[in-house]
């Protein structure tokens, strides 16, 4: 038995059988695994091999790992990378491997999954727990800058929770909210409800503006710009990407807290590491204090925190370089998922060192891209309260 995959046109991706409302069996699709599994079992077929059903190993495999206590993993393995530095070595090189890897994992299957917003607020917890009961302990770090890392930490829980409010999904009566509005401003439409250019001889980005498609997926109307993520199983308007680390997309609602997140958290992280390194090799530099520190393994508490200040460089880094490809893409007004249709029609542009992608489609220079980015608001929000709906 072979289970045809539904492939709706371009821009989205590939529908998964899982996504088919007729398949029975999507609540736990592999995919091609789990259905060579099933077409076996149903024709009765034994296993190839082993004694264990494929079906119930592949459901196995499929389980979330944030269900196992891995929350508990991370202390254990920071403590005992902090053994010695030869073992902190692989255990650090080894961690990050392993979150990708599950990350590459879910992003494959189009899963949701809190694993890695859990360690993210679980690790901002720990190495703040540590901060405050093995540096400040030690008299190195004022009052002062006690309160500019504790004021760091609520500022990025703070930006993180408006986050995850939500990225502007589309919903069906957005289209005739919108075209409720145009009409009351005047603006030339259709009798079919599609809004067209203002001027048929337009092009460029305002002429952009004006198309709304039809979504293969949702079969709702979209705005321009607007994707269908898999993950969540809605419309975005202004999709950038699915971020796993807020379990949410990155959209019009909230790409500007999204960045500001990362901002804080980054510069909160920063500051953090250097009153760590500090405190615990007064007379190195910073640099040389992060790959060399005399002494520092020869009490726990000491070799513990200077193990965290690398798993905390670790994740500041990438965390880093996602910051500056977000900036550099909001200056060149492209968004993630366009940047990849653009590499995947071969339409665009590597520039920075592959850093951005320049499609040139809305691009309208780096002030009006800023202006545009810090001003815009949730379409949904924005129609539902104006003074034709409220009539």
């Amino acid at each position: 038995m072979k289970w045809e995959k539904l492939k709706p046109p371009e821009p989205d991706d590939p529908m998964c059988c899982c996504e088919c409302d007729t398949y029975k069996y999507r609540c736990c699709c592999d995919c091609e695994d789990l259905d060579e599994a099933f077409s076996s079992w149903l024709k009765e077929k034994p296993p190839s091999c082993g004694l264990q059903s494929p079906v119930f190993g592949t459901m196995i495999d499929s389980l979330e790992i944030s269900m196992i206590p891995a929350l508990l993993l991370l202390p254990l393995l920071l403590r005992a990378a902090a053994l010695h530095y030869l073992l902190g070595a692989v255990i650090l090189t080894a961690l990050p491997g392993l979150v990708l890897s599950y990350y590459y994992t879910t992003h494959r299957r189009k899963r949701r999954t809190l694993f890695f917003l859990t360690l993210a607020l679980y690790s901002l917890a720990y190495m703040y727990y540590l901060f405050v009961t093995e540096i400040l302990p030690r008299g190195d770090v004022s009052p002062l800058q006690t309160c500019a890392v504790t004021t760091g930490m609520i500022l990025t829980v703070a930006s993180l929770v408006h986050t995850k409010r939500g990225p502007g999904f589309v919903t069906a009566s957005l289209h005739e909210a919108n075209r409720r509005r145009r009409v009351a401003e005047d603006d030339p439409t259709h009798s079919d409800g599609s809004i067209q250019s203002t001027a048929s001889g337009e092009t460029g980005p305002q002429s952009a503006t004006e198309k709304w498609t039809l979504c293969p997926v949702c079969k709702i109307m979209r705005p321009p710009r607007a994707g269908h993520c898999r993950t969540c199983g809605s419309c975005v308007q202004r999709l950038d990407h699915h971020c796993v680390w807020i379990n949410s997309c990155v959209g019009q609602a909230n790409h500007r807290s999204f960045v500001l997140t990362l901002c804080v958290f980054v510069l909160t992280s920063v500051y953090g590491i250097s009153l760590v390194l500090r405190s615990l090799c007064p007379r190195q530099s910073l640099m040389t204090a992060l790959f060399y520190c005399p002494g520092v393994y020869s009490q726990p508490s000491t070799a513990l925190c200077f193990t965290c200040c690398w798993y905390s460089t670790i994740i500041t880094a990438g965390l880093f370089y996602l910051l500056v490809a977000q900036v550099v893409s909001i200056s060149f007004n492209v968004t993630g998922r366009e940047a990849q249709l653009a590499l995947r029609n071969k339409k665009g542009q590597r520039r920075l060192w592959g850093i951005a992608i320049d499609t040139g489609e809305y691009s309208r220079g780096f002030y009006r891209n800023w202006v545009e980015f810090l001003t815009m608001t949730d379409s949904s929000v924005s129609l539902h309260s104006s003074p034709t709906d409220l009539v």
